[in-house]
């Protein structure tokens, strides 16, 4: 199969099954434990039922969604993920490329190969920050200047990593630091030369250009990441961390990572601008909720007072659809866009994008919502729901002109 003759997500994710050596295509499709919480991520969708108007004139659809005071093509995004290079080599300028082409934006993790100034200068208005708070308050201040220098739109905190967790298909491989090329590593890699050529070509494991700052002068990419590991996750890091963060940025702020509704509230006091509803593609905690789960009781918490965005569990059109419903003004999402960059480049990447919002437009006009902007909880099947708009009986409107009618049920 070629990369055009992908039809959905689940096609690019084989492209890249077939692309990558198995700790390679492991990193980026496992979670963590029992994998129940990608399971669950899926199957929370599955539970949503679409209802369908009809007789609608969906003629022109428009899927622009206003995030953070601009407008954007579609309402979806690109979630950051960290070690991108890893599979292609710039991948994360690749990725910030096709997010400008596609005018969504991209969420550059602050564990990416390229530098922050790198990304920004190929889609300025596009690349959005993304940060951990770390042990070392220095960095945290110091990684929020260099985003204030490079006129960084958007600021995103994640707050979803106090520890590391337990990823055993990353065990299972000697995915961790130290690297291990183990024999059965390299048998495995030399079945896919594409990726070993790649890899042998820019020096292997690529630098995490964010962090080679705050190493000594002349450090290897492995110290660098030992730096980092080091640095972050840091268990310490509380409510304060992020308020001097708010107190020095004074651009939009998203919290990223928030699962309950108190914490939401808290986010909103400290005066951020948008959370981001996610469980960390289920890379964290098994046992947490789907974020889609989530996300109704964060919306009944906050209002409208603060933009929802929705991340993990996102593989097609429909489901940007529900979390509209739901209460969400966007959704992100990082593995289909990994797989494609890995498989086939920015082309991958441009036909993942272009694949979303064709399903997105689609899905529109099947439901009869000509703006997904528009969309709200009636478009969702609820087995005890009691249609307060309902149209009144036949009988009781004959007479009723059917401009007078539509107009009444439309109010």
């Amino acid at each position: 199969m070629k990369t055009h003759q992908a039809i959905n997500l689940e096609d690019m994710r084989e492209l890249a099954q077939r692309s990558l050596p198995r700790i390679a295509f492991d990193f980026i499709d496992g979670g963590v434990d029992d994998e129940r919480c990608l399971q669950r991520n899926r199957e929370a969708f599955a539970r949503h039922r679409l209802l369908p108007r009809y007789l609608r004139d969906v003629g022109q659809r428009d899927q622009t969604v206003k995030l953070l005071g601009r407008t954007y093509a579609s309402p979806i995004g690109i979630s950051p993920t960290g070690l991108a290079g890893l599979w292609r080599p710039d991948a994360d300028l690749i990725q910030a490329a096709a997010a400008r082409e596609a005018d969504v934006p991209f969420l550059l993790s602050s564990a990416s190969n390229c530098a922050l100034e790198e990304a920004v200068a190929i889609a300025p208005d596009h690349v959005w920050f993304q940060m951990y708070c770390t042990a070392d308050e220095n960095i945290n201040a110091d990684l929020v200047r260099r985003a204030i220098r490079a006129n960084v739109g958007v600021l995103v905190v994640s707050v979803d990593v106090p520890v590391n967790a337990n990823r055993e298909r990353n065990r299972r491989n000697g995915f961790s630091r130290p690297f291990r090329m183990t024999p059965g590593v390299v048998m495995d890699a030399l079945k896919h030369p594409g990726w070993v050529l790649r890899y042998l070509r820019t020096g292997g494991v690529p630098m995490m250009r964010n962090w080679e700052p705050y190493a000594p002068k002349g450090a290897s990419a492995a110290q660098v990441a030992d730096l980092y590991g080091t640095l972050t996750p840091a268990p310490m890091v509380d409510w304060n961390h992020l308020r001097r963060i708010r107190d020095a940025w004074k651009g939009p702020l998203v919290i990223k990572g928030i699962l309950h509704p108190e914490d939401a509230c808290i986010a909103a006091r400290l005066g951020a601008n948008a959370l981001v509803v996610s469980n960390h593609g289920g890379r964290q905690l098994d046992a947490a909720p789907a974020s889609l789960e989530a996300l109704p009781a964060i919306h009944d918490a906050v209002g409208e007072q603060i933009e929802l965005i929705l991340d993990s569990g996102i593989r097609r059109g429909s489901d940007a659809v529900i979390a509209r419903c739901l209460g969400a003004h966007a959704c992100l999402f990082g593995r289909p866009v990994l797989y494609a960059v890995a498989a086939a480049g920015r082309v991958g990447v441009a036909h993942v994008l272009q694949i979303m919002r064709n399903e997105v437009d689609m899905v529109l006009a099947q439901i009869g919502c000509a703006r997904y902007e528009s969309l709200n909880s009636g478009y969702l099947w609820q087995e005890s729901a009691h249609f307060s708009h309902a149209v009144a009986p036949v009988s009781e409107m004959r007479g009723i002109h059917l401009s007078v009618a539509l107009a009444s049920e439309a109010q």
